[in-house]
């Protein structure tokens, strides 16, 4: 398929989960990507894995100079940017009255702080040109509170406000700005946590109408929709992809 060809996209936190699967559809595309890693080495592997139009980056994007890094990189390796997928998050679950301070303002930074580092480096790029697409990726703590994850869903939740503030914005300038909400999705860290007995699987099968997980390339083939021309009237929205999850009223 070729929905992305001749576009070049800069996918954070893409060494594994999600953002793997992204960059994945990205290039099967057609699209140029630059991957992202905290870890140089890391993300310079799986450039390797994933093939030719690929490039790697290591980048701590929880700061500006590290979002700006990831923006720097993409056009220096392909000389262009056209979208930016701003996937990087960690989660801490606990207590909120157990949280440290150092605790918070970690989730804090990557989570959203980090998204408008990067959104913020990439729109001045793309406004410049007069084109391109933003995707976060947020979450269905977005819209639903989640006990033992404070951080967590409120760092999603202002991600849904950046998401509509920044596409009013720069829907003048010819660039889009979208969020994607997944559920539960059977990545790395989701079963970390329901090794550790944090998250209740069959629970969750049992919450969700489509009585399972998501596959990551389930996320990313919302990723590949919002970043591509069949979107190109679509700015400021969330889009929710979780098995009708947020919909289901019974507990």
């Amino acid at each position: 398929m070729t929905r992305l060809v001749g576009r070049v996209a800069a996918v954070t936190g893409s060494s594994r989960g999600i953002g793997h699967a992204i960059a994945t559809a990205y290039l099967a595309e057609g699209a140029r990507v630059l991957v992202n890693s905290r870890d140089a080495a890391t993300a310079e592997a799986t450039a390797r894995e994933l093939g030719e139009g690929a490039a790697g980056v290591g980048a701590d994007v929880s700061t500006p100079e590290g979002a700006l890094a990831v923006v720097e990189a993409a056009r220096e390796r392909f000389g262009r940017l056209d979208i930016l997928v701003a996937n990087a998050g960690i989660n801490i679950v606990k207590n909120a009255v157990d949280y440290k301070p150092e605790e918070w303002r970690q989730v804090l930074a990557t989570n959203l702080d980090g998204v408008f580092y990067c959104a913020q480096a990439a729109g001045r790029v793309l406004l410049e040109q007069g084109s391109g697409s933003v995707i976060a990726i947020a979450s269905v703590t977005s819209f639903n509170a989640f006990p033992q994850r404070v951080a967590y869903a409120t760092a999603k939740a202002g991600l849904v406000m950046m998401t509509k503030v920044l596409a009013a914005e720069w829907a003048s300038g010819g660039v889009r700005v979208n969020a994607i909400a997944p559920g539960y999705v059977g990545t790395e860290m989701v079963r970390e946590l329901v090794n550790k007995g944090r998250v209740d699987e069959a629970a969750v099968r049992r919450r969700t109408p489509m009585g399972r997980l998501a596959d990551p390339a389930e996320i990313a083939k919302a990723a590949v929709f919002l970043g591509s021309d069949e979107a190109s009237f679509i700015t400021g929205e969330t889009l929710v992809v979780d098995g009708g999850w947020l919909a289901y009223g019974w507990i």
